[in-house]
């Protein structure tokens, strides 16, 4: 970061560090779907609340997706239900 700063004074990147991307990861793997037990133990967690609360991040666009799928998956419920009653 010092050597791309002193190069680069005019177009500097924001501060990150390796942990960053541990944060990244994490948010980025529950909402791919994985098993929260086994991301804990990817993690390194010994406490699952650690993974969830403080490394898994969520965002109004995730939210958004999610309640759109839950939607979904209710009218095509209602759907079906209709075409069976006839």
């Amino acid at each position: 970061m010092k050597k791309y700063k002193k190069l680069y004074s005019d177009n500097l990147l924001p501060h990150i560090t390796p942990h960053v991307f541990c944060h990244m990861f994490c948010t980025n793997m529950a909402n791919a779907g994985m098993d929260i037990k086994t991301l804990q133990y990817v993690m390194g967690h010994s406490d699952v609340g650690v993974t969830l609360n403080v490394y898994t991040h969520a965002s109004y666009d995730r939210a958004a997706e999610q309640m759109t799928k839950i939607l979904g998956f209710k009218e095509a419920e209602i759907q079906e239900k209709q075409r069976k009653s006839g």
